[in-house]
C-alpha cells in the first residue's frame, strides 16, 4: 500500500482518525437534537428535522466545523454542551503507539484537523494528543477546510512539504479526494472512525480499520 522510506511527512486528521468519533457523533447526532428540542419547544423529531436542514445548508464549508456559527444560528451554548460528555472522548486503540512509531522513525507529523480551535482544545484537554503529536492545525487558522484546494495551498506555506513523499490518513473519502487533488501521493481511509458503529466502504482510496495494518516503521525507515 506504501512504502515508507518514499514518505517524509505524515498528516493525521483528528476526529474518526486519532480520536474515536463516537464523542462528536453521539454530540451533534443525540445531544444537540435534545437541547434543541427542549430550547425551541419541539418533538425530538422536528428538532432533528430542522437540524439536519441546517446541517445540509453548510456541509462541506468551514461553518460546518465553526462553533461559532453554530452559537449564533441554533442559539445554544455550544461549547458549554461539548463539555458534558467529556468521558467519550477518546483516543482510537493504536493511536499512540503508532504516534510514537512515527516520532521514533523520524517522520514529519502534523494533526490536521477541521475542528474549530476551540474544540481541538477541548481535545487536547482530555487526551494525550498535544504531547503525542505537538504540531497541530486547525483549518480555521487558514480560512479554508479540507474539502478545498486554497486550504492545502496555504497549509503548504506554514508547514513545507512535498505532496509527492507525505501520507495522508483521514476518515472522509471526499476529503482524501482533495488531498489526491492537491498531488499527496499516499492517502489512506479509516473504515471504523466510529467504534460504535458498522465500517465504512471507500472506493478511491485504501482503507484500513487500525493503523496496525500498515506496513511496520522502523527507524532507519
Amino acid at each position: 500500500m506504501l512504502n515508507w522510506s518514499e514518505i517524509d511527512t505524515v498528516l493525521l486528521d483528528m476526529d474518526g482518525t486519532l480520536l474515536d468519533l463516537r464523542y462528536d457523533n453521539h454530540f451533534w447526532n443525540e445531544q444537540l437534537h435534545y437541547h434543541y428540542a427542549k430550547q425551541h419547544g419541539l418533538s425530538i423529531e422536528e428538532a432533528q428535522q430542522r437540524l439536519v436542514a441546517h446541517f445540509r445548508d453548510v456541509a462541506g464549508t468551514l461553518n460546518w466545523y465553526c462553533l461559532d456559527y453554530w452559537e449564533s444560528t441554533l442559539g445554544l451554548p455550544i461549547r458549554q454542551l461539548k463539555t458534558q460528555t467529556t468521558e467519550l472522548i477518546q483516543l482510537r486503540p493504536d493511536t499512540q503507539d503508532f504516534l510514537q512509531q512515527l516520532q521514533a522513525a523520524g517522520k514529519d507529523v502534523a494533526l490536521l484537523t477541521n475542528a474549530h480551535p476551540d474544540a481541538l482544545a477541548l481535545k487536547n484537554q482530555h487526551t494525550p494528543l498535544a504531547q503525542l503529536c505537538p504540531r497541530q492545525f486547525s483549518t480555521h487558522e487558514f480560512g479554508y477546510c479540507k474539502e478545498f484546494q486554497e486550504l492545502w495551498q496555504r497549509l503548504q506555506q506554514a508547514f513545507p512539504f512535498d505532496p509527492a513523499r507525505t501520507l495522508f490518513i483521514d476518515d472522509g473519502e471526499h476529503i482524501l479526494d482533495s488531498a489526491r487533488q492537491f498531488g499527496i501521493r499516499y492517502t489512506v481511509g479509516i473504515t471504523n472512525p466510529d467504534s460504535g458503529l458498522p465500517l465504512k466502504q471507500f472506493n478511491q482510496h485504501p482503507a484500513i480499520s487500525s493503523f496496525q495494518q500498515l506496513p511496520a516503521l522502523s527507524v532507519s525507515a
